[in-house]
């Protein structure tokens, strides 16, 4: 019942966007979820239309702290949605997840430090929002990490030397 009221949070926060999915969506229509064992373990809700993530709506408003409680998510997929405000220091709770997906949103803030928990992740994408600061060194913590993906936003500062730790890198992007 937690996973499925974090889902219903997602679509409760995104009835004020400009195309938010239905107020009567059932929280287990929301997206492509995988589920084992009664709990979520995989969620892409996508608004960019391409499978396996298609939707004809998109997320808005916060990532809600309560994301902490998906704590056998492995793949959380968001991209190209509305979201906007911070990504919640929460989302240091989910050290299963291998794949973070939130590029094409509208997230501002800095990158969470607590980001550096999630040390079986893969694959990292915040592409193309507004995210301000400079890379947290926690992030050189992630040495599972084959793809790390942060042009397009506002971030400041040096490349922190941890990424230095990062032995399975093959894919680095940093750029505007």
């Amino acid at each position: 019942q937690t996973d499925l009221d974090v889902l219903q949070i997602f679509i409760d926060n995104s009835q004020g966007g400009n195309n938010p999915p239905p107020s009567d969506l059932l929280p287990i229509e929301l997206g492509e979820q995988e589920w084992e064992d009664g709990r979520l373990i995989g969620l892409c809700s996508s608004n960019h239309g391409l499978v396996p993530c298609y939707m004809n709506y998109g997320l808005s408003g916060g990532i809600p702290p309560e994301i902490g409680n998906l704590t056998n998510l492995t793949y959380l997929g968001l991209w190209s949605n509305q979201l906007t405000g911070e990504i919640p220091p929460e989302i240091g709770y989910l050290e299963s997840l291998t794949s973070l997906d939130l590029r094409w949103n509208q997230l501002t803030d800095s990158i969470p430090s607590e980001i550096g928990n999630l040390d079986s992740l893969t694959y990292l994408n915040l592409d193309d929002n507004y995210l301000i600061g400079s890379i947290p060194p926690e992030i050189g913590n992630l040495i599972n990490l084959t793809d790390l993906w942060l042009s397009d936003n506002q971030l400041t500062g040096s490349i922190p030397s941890e990424i230095g730790n990062m032995t399975n890198l093959t894919s680095l992007s940093l750029g505007d």
